[in-house]
């Protein structure tokens, strides 16, 4: 008996049995990782799923936004 498997897009909710054009993306604070399919990696509790360059790339560009924020005007100044 085999597992049916569905994988959802983190951006547009699309879903597939068979994403293997799609991108896995496993974050955290510091890191990021970029994937292409892999199913093991896509199984980790860690891991992000991407139907295409497209949406992976809208992910990265959020995380960098909420990652790199500028630091308070104050902290710039030379004493």
């Amino acid at each position: 008996m085999s597992s049916l498997r569905e994988f959802q897009c983190e951006i547009c909710g699309l879903v597939s049995e068979n994403p293997t054009r799609w991108f896995v993306i496993e974050c955290g604070d510091q890191k990021l990782s970029v994937i292409k399919w892999d199913l093991t990696a896509a199984l980790s509790p860690t891991a992000r799923h991407f139907c295409g360059e497209a949406h992976a790339q809208v992910y990265i560009s959020r995380w960098f936004e909420s990652i790199c924020t500028p630091p308070p005007r104050h902290s710039l100044r030379t004493l």
